[in-house]
């Protein structure tokens, strides 16, 4: 019998590769797109827009070391009651270590802090940023978890979904964008972190031999919330 006819296209693999390459490099271009208009919404010019950008996402492998605590021990892992797709967990780390050393995230730390208290100028303080960053501050705290070997995980949706939902009950719609910001990333940091680490209940929880303040598991709740909060106002 003859053998039935067969298509074979040389260069399959190659245009294959070049297809993935071009998606990847349009979704690239189209979250920058998207990030170049929040920081326009909050007044920022396409030049600060792609510093703030870079400088943020570099920060984020870089910490300031704060303040150096006796390692806690905590009797067991609470990593396996989280529900996988919803948070980002980390590798564990070292556990030879007996002193825990917390450091300041650049990126997902001190930059929004910055960022903040310059968009702060421009709104001033009021009882609807004060309302916002109170409910997204207590939200967050109330729904991030301690992470054994880790640090604190934080459900990646929860923040920016609270934080516009607040800025429409509560805030001007000429402040909206600097408060979503504000209310967003600080809020993250304050209830992901701060309080986590002041808490006596979760402290003990705690026993990574490094802890980073907006890292690890709250640097894309923090990086999201202030880019999606500002695009959803």
């Amino acid at each position: 019998m003859p053998r039935p006819p067969y298509l074979y296209f040389p260069f399959l693999m190659f245009a294959a590769l070049v297809l993935v390459v071009g998606l990847v490099f349009l979704f690239a271009l189209i979250q920058v797109g998207a990030i170049s208009i929040a920081f326009a919404k909050l007044g920022l010019n396409p030049n600060q827009a792609v510093l703030v950008l870079f400088a943020i996402l570099f920060g984020s492998m870089v910490n300031i070391p704060v303040a150096t605590r006796p390692r806690p021990r905590s009797p067991q892992s609470s990593a396996s009651r989280l529900r996988r797709p919803y948070w980002r967990l980390p590798q564990p780390q070292n556990t030879a270590a007996t002193q825990q050393r917390i450091g300041l995230n650049v990126g997902g730390g001190l930059i929004p802090v910055l960022l903040s208290l310059y968009f702060l100028q421009t709104i001033g303080v009021s009882l609807s940023l004060l309302l916002c960053l109170a409910l997204v501050t207590g939200i967050t705290y109330k729904t991030a978890r301690p992470i054994q070997g880790v640090g604190i995980g934080v459900p990646v949706l929860i923040p920016p979904v609270v934080t516009v939902m607040a800025v429409w009950l509560f805030t001007p719609l000429e402040q909206q964008p600097q408060t979503a910001y504000i209310a967003g990333t600080l809020g993250t940091l304050l209830g992901a972190d701060l309080l986590h680490l002041l808490s006596p209940r979760t402290r003990p929880l705690l026993d990574a031999p490094f802890l980073s303040i907006g890292g690890a598991g709250t640097f894309d709740g923090i990086f999201l919330t202030g880019i999606l909060a500002v695009l959803l106002t």
